[in-house]
């Protein structure tokens, strides 16, 4: 996969992970209210910034070769992005008072879920 192609699969990714952040935050708001939407927001918010600095991570293998170092590349990754997930959360959890548990779950959950199926829809089409 060249650069340009891990570049687009990553933003992609990113744009379909906000889509369905935002789509839980929009029903959240609709049927539970203003601090269930800023919940779900903050779940989905958590998980995109973790991808984003794992894409950061898991870029730097594009040039590898060997399958080790692009394995251990992308463990790091994986692992960046649950420590960054964690610590968002911890600071949502500490600073927003008015937290929904349930939006907040929601949001992550749909973030999470898209993340994994964009990526492999869009490995498939560039494979």
């Amino acid at each position: 996969m060249s650069a340009s192609n891990t570049s687009d699969v990553f933003s992609k990714m990113l744009k379909i992970q906000l889509i369905a952040t935002l789509a839980v935050a929009v029903v959240m708001f609709l049927f539970f209210g203003l601090h269930a939407a800023i919940s779900a927001v903050l779940g989905g918010v958590s998980v995109l910034v973790g991808a984003y600095l794992a894409s950061l991570v898991a870029r730097r293998a594009e040039g590898l070769a060997d399958a080790s170092a692009i394995l251990v590349n992308l463990l790091k990754a994986e692992a960046i992005k649950i420590i960054v997930i964690v610590a968002v959360l911890m600071i949502v959890f500490v600073f927003y008072k008015q937290l929904v548990p349930f939006a907040l779950i929601a949001g992550l959950a749909a973030a999470a879920i898209f993340s994994g199926a964009a990526l492999s829809h869009q490995v498939k089409r560039v494979i």
